[in-house]
């Protein structure tokens, strides 16, 4: 049974085509599930080199540390949702598979968007800068597709400093530091 989508695919003021609501959308309701195929990120990577294209592709989307899905093959319409600072859906990942919900009531005509919030990586360039530039025009624009450099920093920080007890957790055992002991790890009970 196919369900009708709750939106058409027409021309952007944000970004070449979009989806816009055909039919009140409730706050919470599943809208479409992100699809094509899956790659892993170095397949993505050789695949589309960003350095050598005119603009950035946004048609992957990122499922796990492996898994890539590319949306520009055998992807459906949830691949021309746009950009949004100030979104009105976002996306969820289920079991291995990602769908887009209404974050609030979406009026007949509005744009669909959702935050891509790509991750940054520390070593970005003005050149960078200027290909994940945003232009979605909302009030609250970051002016990056990219995630804040604020976020960046607080992401990167907590990284590391999990790292950081990881270690040493390691170095602490290593030592062979006392732990408390249970009847089992002590041996036999002995026989009075």
């Amino acid at each position: 049974m196919s369900t009708a989508l709750a939106f058409e695919i027409r021309d952007s003021a944000i970004a070449g085509k979009g989806a816009f609501a055909i039919r009140p959308i409730t706050k919470g309701e599943r809208l479409i599930e992100y699809t094509g195929e899956r790659i892993s990120h170095p397949v993505a990577d050789a695949r589309y080199d960003d350095e050598s294209m005119q603009e950035h592709h946004t048609f992957l989307f990122s499922v796990t540390s492996r898994t890539v899905i590319d949306a520009s093959r055998g992807g459906n319409e949830a691949r021309f949702i746009n950009h949004s600072c100030d979104p009105n859906c976002e996306t969820e990942i289920e079991k291995g598979r990602v769908y887009i919900f209404a974050l609030r009531d979406i009026p007949v005509g509005e744009e669909l968007n959702y935050d891509y919030a790509y991750e940054r990586s520390g070593d970005e360039t003005a050149e960078d800068e200027r290909r994940y530039k945003c232009l979605c025009g909302a009030t609250r624009c970051l002016g990056s597709i990219m995630e804040p450099k604020a976020t960046y920093l607080k992401r990167t920080r907590a990284e590391a400093a999990k790292r950081a007890a990881k270690k040493r957790q390691r170095a602490q055992e290593s030592k062979g530091t006392p732990r408390s002991t249970s009847r089992a790890t002590r041996g036999p009970a002995r026989k009075k």
